[in-house]
C-alpha cells in the first residue's frame, strides 16, 4: 500500500460494492476488496489498479462465517494495514412467508446483515476512535423504516443496521469519526433475483421507482464525504419516507403486504 488512504469494502464483487470500489478508486483511494469470489475480486482489482494507479488488495472471505470479521481484522493488523474507511456493504434478502422460509436461510441473513455488520463496525471503529479519524458506511435500506411482510427478516435486519449506525454515529462524532447509513430504495443491483422477489410489484423493478446502482453510489459518496449520518438517495424516496411518518402503521403493514405479494406465495 502507498500513502493513499485505504478503504475496505465488503461484498465488493457486485452491486453497490462494485460501484463503491470504482468510485473510491477514481478518487485516489487504495482498496481492500472483500467477498467470497476470489476470481471476481482479482479481475476488479486488476481493472482498477490499471485505470487509476491505486493499490488493491484482494481478501476472499466468507462473511457468513461468524469468525470471518475477526480473521480479516487480524490479518490486516499483521500486515500493518490501516483501514481509514470501512464500507459494510455485504448483505442479502430472503423473500417468502416467514413461517415457511428455510430456517437456515433466515439465520444466515441475520448472521450476514446483522452480526457481521456489528462485528466489523465494532472492530474497526475502536481503532478509528483511538486515532481520532475514520469513516464507516453501513448499507441499510429504505426498508429499514417500515415492516416488510414477505421480507420480514430482511427489513428487520436493515432497521437494526440503521439504528445501530445512527447510535454509533452520535457516540463517536466528538472523536473525529463519522458513521453513515445508506438507505436506498428499489435499485438495479440484482438484489431482487437473489431475494427471489422479482415478480412482486415492488420487486419487479418498477421503472419510476428504480435507481441504477451507480447513481445511488454517486449520491452516497457525496453525502458520505459531506459527513451526513443518513443518506436516502432519490427525491421520491425521501419524500415518500417523510410521508410515511403520517400514515398509521396498520396501513403501512397492509400496504407493504400488497406490494410484496405474488401469486407464487399462494394464499395471503
Amino acid at each position: 500500500m502507498n500513502n493513499n488512504k485505504t478503504v475496505l469494502i465488503t461484498g465488493a464483487s457486485s452491486g453497490f460494492g462494485y460501484e463503491f470500489s470504482k468510485i473510491f478508486a477514481q478518487n485516489g483511494y487504495d482498496l481492500i476488496l472483500v467477498a467470497r469470489s476470489e476470481d471476481k475480486l482479482k479481475a476488479l482489482a486488476g481493472k482498477l489498479t490499471k485505470a487509476h494507479g491505486i493499490s488493491a488488495l484482494v481478501k476472499p472471505k466468507d462473511l457468513f462465517v461468524a469468525n470471518a470479521p475477526q480473521e480479516l481484522y487480524d490479518e490486516l493488523k499483521d500486515e500493518n494495514i490501516q483501514v481509514d474507511i470501512l464500507i459494510n456493504n455485504a448483505g442479502f434478502g430472503n423473500y417468502g412467508k416467514f413461517a415457511e422460509n428455510n430456517l437456515q436461510d433466515e439465520l444466515n441473513l441475520v448472521q450476514l446483515n446483522v452480526a457481521t455488520v456489528t462485528h466489523m463496525t465494532r472492530l474497526f471503529v475502536a481503532d478509528m476512535v483511538a486515532r481520532r479519524s475514520g469513516k464507516i458506511l453501513n448499507v441499510a435500506s429504505l426498508a429499514a423504516f417500515s415492516p416488510g411482510p414477505y421480507l420480514a427478516t430482511y427489513c428487520a435486519s436493515k432497521a437494526y443496521v440503521l439504528f445501530l449506525t445512527e447510535a454509533v454515529a452520535e457516540e463517536v462524532s466528538s472523536f473525529g469519526v463519522q458513521v453513515m447509513a445508506l438507505c436506498p430504495g428499489v435499485s438495479a443491483t440484482g438484489f431482487q433475483a437473489t431475494a427471489k422477489n422479482e415478480h412482486s410489484l415492488i420487486g419487479g423493478n418498477v421503472k419510476a421507482l428504480t435507481m441504477p446502482a451507480e447513481e445511488i453510489v454517486e449520491i452516497a459518496y457525496a453525502d458520505f464525504m459531506a459527513d451526513k449520518v443518513v443518506c436516502i438517495p432519490g427525491t421520491s424516496n425521501r419524500v415518500g419516507n417523510v410521508l410515511m411518518r403520517f400514515i398509521p402503521r396498520t396501513l403501512i403493514r397492509k400496504g407493504g403486504k400488497k406490494l410484496m405479494y405474488t401469486k407464487e406465495l399462494g394464499q395471503k
